[in-house]
């Protein structure tokens, strides 16, 4: 690893004007994505400015019936939260499905939003790498493939994002709040992360110096019928082949409301609008689930090695809504 300098900010305007004056810093929150690139020097920061401690680190009510949960928030803590769990139940699956119990612990709200993918070539430095390297290439398009995206790729990265909160957020319609050196901002999660287009270094939408500091959810209504299902090479501490964050209203047989995103298929957690848009208004059937389904996944541009996922999605989504009618009765 290489020297850094460590500091530890009083608040979050310092922060914020700690990092925006030195260009090789970075925040450190949890550390638990951060500490592992900078061990394989995929990340070298000169300076981490802590702020841990900046943030709320608490689950507090807003007054419209949605929750806001403070940036420090351990993954752990928001997971165990009864009204996370009683009245957003997807949130919690999503969260208890990732990663372990001990990073859980230590893993924040703030931090797990701005996790880097876990792409092979991306943290092995021999090799070219366009999000690690801009204009370098990418070994993964002749590569090992299977864990790759079939969603909003570019012939400049073909990486997943990694996160299972995140894609349970997005189907969530959550906002998050972040504070930078022009002030305050709120950015829906759907939009906080970027497909790579020509720029796949840049995962988000936030500016230099832009910290996290707190999530948004609405009130919970669609929400309290939720799931989230991945899938995965093995049963525990695996990142997601596919997942699903889904939500189901439903009231005589139709499709009131029904929200639907999926991880471990494109750059960013991926909001399934077409599905969304196919099956409100319509019956709650399978066949229903299974055409809106396979209408969002006919943008799917796979490679040869993770041609798997297309179908795989595709009866994810099937078998979740199925799963969520049932406790819809």
């Amino acid at each position: 690893m290489r020297p850094f300098r460590y500091e530890r900010a009083d608040n979050v305007s310092a922060a914020v004007t700690a990092l925006a004056e030195e260009p090789g810093a970075a925040y450190l929150a949890g550390g638990t994505n951060l500490v592992d690139l900078m061990r394989l020097e995929v990340a070298t920061p000169q300076v981490l400015i802590d702020v841990r401690r900046l943030t709320s680190d608490r689950i507090e009510e807003l007054p419209d019936g949605g929750l806001r949960i403070g940036a420090a928030v351990p993954n752990s803590d928001l997971a165990a939260d009864r009204r996370v769990r009683r009245r957003y139940p997807v949130l919690s699956q999503a969260l208890l499905s990732g990663a372990s119990g001990q990073l859980r612990n230590l893993a924040t709200t703030g931090g797990n939003l701005l996790q880097r993918t876990r792409c092979a070539y991306f943290q092995n430095l021999t090799t070219p790498c366009n999000k690690r390297q801009p204009g370098s290439g990418c070994s993964a398009m002749e590569g090992y493939q299977r864990d790759l995206a079939i969603l909003g790729a570019s012939p400049a990265c073909v990486a997943t994002h990694p996160s299972d909160m995140a894609v349970a957020l997005a189907a969530l319609d959550a906002v998050v709040s972040v504070r930078g050196p022009d002030g305050e901002r709120r950015i829906t999660l759907t939009e906080l992360h970027r497909l790579p287009g020509d720029t796949p270094e840049r995962d988000t939408v936030l500016r230099r110096g832009e910290l996290i500091t707190g999530v948004d959810l609405p009130p919970p209504h669609v929400a309290v019928n939720s799931r989230y299902r991945k899938v995965r090479d093995r049963a525990s501490y695996a990142f997601a082949l596919v997942s699903v964050a889904a939500a189901l209203e439903v009231a005589d047989g139709s499709v009131r409301d029904v929200r639907i995103a999926l991880g471990g298929v494109a750059h960013k957690p991926w909001r399934a609008a077409t599905a969304e848009a196919a099956l409100r208004g319509g019956p709650a059937t399978t066949a229903s689930f299974r055409d809106a389904a396979a209408a969002e996944l006919a943008q799917a541009d796979p490679l040869p090695g993770n041609a798997f996922k297309v179908p795989l999605a595709r009866n994810t989504i099937v078998s979740t809504l199925r799963e969520l009618l049932e406790e819809a009765r």
